[in-house]
């Protein structure tokens, strides 16, 4: 009797060991990493070329120069999560109005305005909020600084692009960098000068790599390479420092730069409705 229980007591210890060891490598054990995809959205009708000697220069560096500027917004697919990255200007009668609304071209792609999880402002210009509203559910990500400005009526009287955050959604002011999903893959960086708060965006992809999305960081190639300052920026300083910072960051992640407002930069993707992958 005695050596019978002593055997069913070595049968349960190894099991209870057996199930510990088991969970414990469970735990240790990595869960299969999200698939991740990008696509750029177009979020405003193209105008003529723009002479951008007249203010993307606070140093009259592009006297003469016309660039083909674009308004465009980003589309970041994390697994069964969804992330919009800035939202252009809203649909209307204005000549810089998309033909189609965000809601409207995340259907091509099947997607539905309330999957969107989380939508993110580069900053807090009109042509990079304008279709904010139509995603009240989501979580509204952005610079603390910009959203010091957008919440103050004094400051922005029109605030019917960010009206659900100010009736209650969720807002989540960002005074560092943000790892979107807490894996790494989708990070918004710090990014000021333009604007306080202002944003740009790291997506990493398993076939094409890092991407950088710029914001308003640099408008266009020539204003990038050149470490320009457009007229219009909150603070000379801190652009200069933020430009310095993403270019190191592009130059150790081996990055492809976008920058959204250069139309030179819209290849650099597939063609809308395929996702980068």
């Amino acid at each position: 009797m005695t050596l019978s229980l002593r055997s069913s007591a070595r049968a349960v210890s190894a099991t209870t060991l057996l199930v510990t060891l088991t969970a414990t490598v469970e735990a240790q054990t990595p869960a299969t990493p999200a698939a991740v995809s990008l696509a750029r959205l177009e979020c405003g009708t193209n105008q003529p070329p723009t002479d951008v000697g007249q203010r993307f220069s606070d140093t009259y560096a592009y006297n003469g120069l016309k660039v083909q500027l674009v308004y465009s917004c980003y589309v970041i697919r994390h697994g069964d999560d969804v992330l919009v990255w800035d939202t252009g200007f809203p649909k209307s009668n204005a000549p810089t109005s998309p033909k189609e609304t965000i809601p409207e071209l995340l259907g091509r792609l099947g997607l539905a305005a309330a999957q969107v999880k989380y939508v993110g402002l580069s900053h807090s210009h009109g042509d990079h909020i304008g279709q904010a509203s139509l995603f009240p559910a989501a979580t509204l990500l952005v610079g603390k600084g910009d959203w010091d400005v957008l919440s103050d009526a004094k400051i922005t009287p029109n605030q019917a692009s960010i009206a659900p955050w100010l009736s209650g959604g969720k807002v989540e002011t960002l005074t560092g960098d943000k790892d979107v999903f807490g894996d790494g893959s989708v990070i918004i960086l710090n990014m000021p000068g333009h604007t306080p708060g202002h944003r740009s965006l790291l997506v990493r992809l398993k076939g094409m790599g890092n991407v950088l999305l710029t914001g308003d960081l640099a408008h266009f190639h020539e204003n990038y390479d050149s470490n320009g300052v457009p007229s219009f920026n909150t603070d000379r300083a801190a652009t200069l420092a933020s430009i310095d910072r993403f270019k190191q960051i592009a130059k150790n992640l081996k990055a492809t730069v976008i920058i959204q407002h250069d139309q030179r930069d819209i290849a650099k993707l597939p063609l809308f409705p395929q996702m980068a992958k």
